[in-house]
Parts: C-alpha cells; structure tokens; sequence
C-alpha cells in the first residue's frame, strides 16, 4: 500500500501545525545544505530549521559519532545521574567554549528545548532576588510555555496561552522608539521612578537580534548601556541567546562583541549539532543556588545529544577558522540584499542582520511571504518574520557552500521580481546605477 503522507498528517494530526502549509511537501531525507521528498526533488534550505540546523543537516562527522555510539549500547537515557557522555561533554564545553573567553558559569540541564532554558533561567532569577517581576522587551520572543510567553511580545502568540500573563514588564527595545531615541533613557526613568507604576524587577531577559520579531538588531553600546542598568538596579541579566548563538551571529555567543557578561545565558537549537533536542541554562556560580531537585525534568540533558554536541564543539570551534567562514559568508550576505533594496526600489526594502542571520523588511508587507511562496516553488525554502511577516529571514546553515549560497541567493532575487509581478508592483531595474 502506498502511503498518502501528506493526507495521513492532515487527518490525525493537530490544526496548529504551520510550516507544513508554507512549504507543502514531505520530506524524506536531507544532505548538507539540501532537504529532498519523497519524490527526489532538492530543495536548498535557508531555513536551516530556524537555526536548529547550524552546521548543515547529516554532517558525517556528527552522524558518525552519533552511530557509534548507539551501537556499542551506550546508555541513552539518564535523567540527571552520571555518564560517560554527560561529563564529555561538560568538560569539552567548558574547555573549549567558557575557558577560552575567560567565563564562568555553571551548566543546567533544564530539558530538551529553549523554552524549559528560558523557563529554569526566569525561576532562578525570581528565587535570587525575591522579586516576581522580569523585564522583557517589545517583539521579543522567547518560547511558548507561560513563563516564556509572558515575556514574549508578540500577541498573537500570547494570547494562545488562554489567561493573563503576567509579572512582566515589556519595555521598548533598541530603536524601537525611531532614530535619536535611547530606549535606555525611558526605562531609567522608569526604574528611577516609584510613581512610575513599575516594580523593580528581578532580571532582564533580552535577545541581542530579535530574530522571530522581525531580526532587530540592538546596537553594542545599547547592550552595554542595558549591562550597566542591570547593575544599577540590582537585576540580573538575562540573554536568550537560542536562536542567535551558536555562530549565528559570528561567534559562539551573539555578545561576544558588547564586551558584556550576563548572569544567566539560554541556548538551545543547534547545540546538539545535529538536530537532536539539548538546551542549557548557564548560570554564574554564585547564582546557583537550586536545591537538588528543586528544578527537574525528565529528558534534563539526553546522552546522543551530549555526544553529537560535544563532536561539533571539536570540529568547529577549536579554532576561529568557523567565525571567519561566517564572517565572509555573511559579508555576502548583506552585501547582496543591500544591493537587492537598491535594485528594486519599489519594493522598499531595507536590510538588517549579524553574521548569517540576514533579513531584507520590505515597505510592501506582503512581499515577504509571497517571494517565500514562490522561492518554495524554485526549490528554496526560506521563512519570514515579524509583527505582519513583512520580513525576509535568510538562515542558511553556516556550513553552506559558496554556491550554494549563491544559488539560493539568485532564487531570491528571481522570486522577488515574480512577486512584484504577482502583487502588480512596479518594477525600477534602473534605479541606483
């Protein structure tokens, strides 16, 4: 019997999947930069599963390390007990990751996804300092579970929780207020203010690039200026560095560049390397004052996880050779969509990003989701961001080969001339030269 998969998944599972119906077709097998059907056709990924696929998708390398260790019967599950690959991993992080950039944090396991990081990193605050309240920004985004909703900014997402949320405060992130406005400036007042209605918070949680808000990039010195609020304060720092980290952004940690230090930093996604589920929450010592078992969870830290995890920190980030790849890669990047805004002024578009993590906002809102629509068509899967999706997002793995890079590239700019013509948007070829 030939199985209609797509007819299968439509009839049995839940009607709040989603990126099934922007990139209708069922996949079956994945190379590298590339994703394949059932039918055989390629498609180049520029999605890179939300940055979950970082180091591209099947590295061999990963996949090796991963089989041998299944298939010597090494344990997979242990909750939080002692093994082999935990402490692996534990020591290849802290040789490799923290000691290199004079760090120090303690590593919680807190469950396989960014949200159970987030989660453990709001509850730990609250316990630290006594206080119910965090600071969150606008279009922030950091998870769908309660805690991680109620300093999420998007509504609609929000509102999928079914109650209030709350003790949080969002306050305007950077640029949020337009050019020559500090944000940091309003929310000193406001802090400084006890008439201000706002309650001093226990911590702050910021993304560096707000990638599911639309990749809304704060400036250095704003990160800075955030840091030394914190300390002002009394808060904690909190950076949601789960989808931006990881060499998104250029290096391991999307603030390595700000000079800051957090007190608590989130990752997630493309830990493990190789798609499987790992988060962590990092934690200054002092701060780590869990009773045992006072935080759990039963998938706390998965044994393949650690071993792929610990395989890629090995290949890839032993040496600066990885930064300096996505350093050129994403210089290509944004020089192409600068040049895309220019070429085609009607669409009124404008580019932002860090690193491989590069977007184009168009002024005509739905041109976004339409060039995704179209490229899906030329074999490209691309997603979109933002408040109305008005947002390009272009993650391809960092591992993407030059032509490749180029192809998928080439497919944006043909899709984006067939959906000016499709949305009956006048096309100026000219403008610029």
């Amino acid at each position: 019997m030939t199985m209609d998969y797509m007819d299968v998944i439509s009839q049995h599972e839940s009607e709040v999947r989603s990126y099934v119906r922007g990139f209708p077709t069922t996949f079956a097998k994945a190379s590298g930069s590339y994703m394949y059907d059932t039918e055989g056709r390629a498609y180049l990924d520029f999605f890179a599963g939300a940055s979950v696929m970082n180091y591209g998708h099947n590295h061999p390398e990963l996949k090796k390390a991963l089989i041998e260790y299944l298939s010597e019967d090494n344990i997979t599950h242990s909750l939080d007990m002692a093994s082999v690959a935990r402490a692996e991993f534990l020591e290849a992080f802290n040789r490799l990751i923290l000691e290199p950039r004079n760090m120090r944090y303690k590593v919680q396991f807190p469950g396989p996804t960014g949200t159970n990081a987030v989660e453990t990193a709001l509850k730990l605050a609250r316990k630290v300092k006594g206080r119910d309240t965090v600071m969150a920004f606008t279009n922030a985004f950091h998870g769908m579970t309660l805690g991680s909703l109620s300093v999420t900014g998007n509504g609609f997402k929000r509102q999928g929780a079914g109650l209030t949320l709350d003790n949080a405060s969002h306050m305007p992130f950077d640029h949020y207020m337009g050019p020559g406005t500090n944000t940091l400036d309003y929310i000193d007042r406001m802090l400084a203010d006890s008439a201000s209605g706002i309650d001093r918070p226990a911590a702050v949680i910021t993304e560096t690039v707000q990638a599911e808000g639309g990749v809304n990039v704060a400036d250095l010195e704003w990160l800075r200026g955030l840091e030394k609020l914190c300390r002002k304060y009394d808060m904690l720092l909190i950076v949601d560095d789960i989808q931006t980290g990881l060499g998104r952004c250029g290096s391991f940690f999307s603030f390595e560049a700000a000079g800051i230090s957090p007190d608590m930093v989130t990752l997630s996604k493309s830990l493990s390397g190789y798609g499987l589920p790992l988060a962590v929450t990092l934690i200054k010592p002092e701060y780590d004052i869990w009773a045992p078992g006072e935080h759990n969870g039963t998938f706390r830290g998965q044994n393949p996880s650690f071993v792929t995890a610990r395989r890629t920190l090995e290949l890839f980030w032993s040496d600066d050779a990885f930064e300096q790849e996505i350093a050129r890669r994403g210089k290509r990047m944004a020089e192409f969509l600068e040049g895309l805004a220019q070429r085609y002024p009607q669409a009124q578009g404008s580019r932002r990003g860090r690193g491989m993590m590069q977007a184009i906002e168009f002024g005509h809102v739905e041109l976004a989701e339409k060039i995704s629509e179209i490229g899906f068509r030329h074999g490209l899967i691309i997603e979109t961001a933002g408040t109305d999706d008005q947002v390009l997002k272009l993650l391809p793995p960092c591992t993407t080969e030059d032509a490749d890079l180029e192809k998928g590239l080439a497919i944006i700019e043909k899709s984006l001339v067939e959906a000016m013509d499709e949305l009956g948007i006048s096309r100026d070829r000219a403008a610029g030269e």
